[in-house]
């Protein structure tokens, strides 16, 4: 009896011991196989990346609501999407990278009107005096120091539009060298800025009846190792803000303007990236 009861008992132990074995056997399968899923997603994460145009300015042009009116100029430093009824930008974008952050001429502060208009049709800087509103910059003048022309031409009418002189000299300001900043790290921004009307009636300044916005977007696209996007809006009042309060995503930003951005992304990368922000992917 003793015997029959060491063996039984052995038996129990050899028992316990397979299923053990085969427990780990699955867990060191599962292990291997979802760390291979793993490496392939990042493999084609990062094979997608390699193979989209990088620093490339096919990313410039943005794609009008459709029915809006559209003049497009080229510029040394940016594109600008020109609206001829409201004597604004659509929108207008510019690439930035660490090199055109070298300062090769000096700030000139010579607003004129846009050359490649008719003098009756382009605004003047007399269509701002009196009004209480600056001349605010769309694409900067601190994006362009780069060269004397994109200077120059920076401070074109075309590029400029009627913006609170608190949202001017603070928190849009700030944007303007959060960009500088991150540009560094990720080596080249595709940034797109323009105006938003909310009334379909808009306040207007001066002889040409230039079109006062209700607020500011601001878009910027990095594809540096993992593309990412974020959008902002500004409301064109004073405030004294920090950053977040001003994010959104660049769907919600298409949503408001009517504006397609970067459509020269591959479908499923435009869609990723426009969905979702993370302010601290930036920083």
């Amino acid at each position: 009896m003793r015997k029959k009861k060491k063996k039984q008992t052995n038996s129990k132990k050899q028992l316990t011991l397979l299923i053990i074995l085969i427990i780990c056997g699955i867990v060191t399968t599962y292990q291997t196989t979802n760390s291979k899923e793993k490496a392939t997603g990042t493999e084609q994460t990062e094979t997608i990346v390699q193979n989209l145009p990088l620093n490339s300015d096919i990313y410039i042009k943005q794609t009008t609501t459709p029915g809006t009116p559209e003049i497009l100029l080229q510029r040394t430093g940016y594109l600008v999407s020109y609206n001829s009824n409201t004597r604004i930008a659509n929108w207008v974008a510019w690439k930035l990278t660490p090199e055109r952050l070298k300062e090769n001429t000096e700030r000139i502060n010579n607003f004129r009107p846009d050359p490649n208009l008719p003098k009756s049709k382009a605004v003047t800087t007399q269509d701002y005096k009196g009004s209480g509103w600056d001349r605010g910059h769309l694409c900067p003048a601190g994006d362009n120091k780069w060269d004397r022309e994109a200077m120059i031409e920076s401070f074109y009418m075309t590029n400029i539009c009627p913006q609170h002189h608190n949202l001017n000299r603070g928190d849009w300001n700030e944007l303007e060298q959060k960009c500088r900043k991150w540009v560094k790290k990720d080596s080249c921004l595709y940034i797109v800025a323009g105006p938003i009307f909310y009334d379909r009636k808009p306040q207007t300044i001066g002889e040409h009846k230039v079109a006062v916005p209700d607020a500011f977007f601001k878009v910027i696209l990095s594809l540096h190792k993992r593309p990412k996007a974020i959008g902002f809006i500004y409301k064109n009042n004073e405030g004294n803000n920090p950053l977040d309060s001003y994010v959104n995503t660049v769907d919600e930003v298409e949503r408001i303007t009517g504006i397609d951005f970067f459509p020269a992304l591959p479908d499923d990368i435009e869609k990723a990236v426009e969905a979702s922000y993370n302010l601290k992917d930036w920083k």
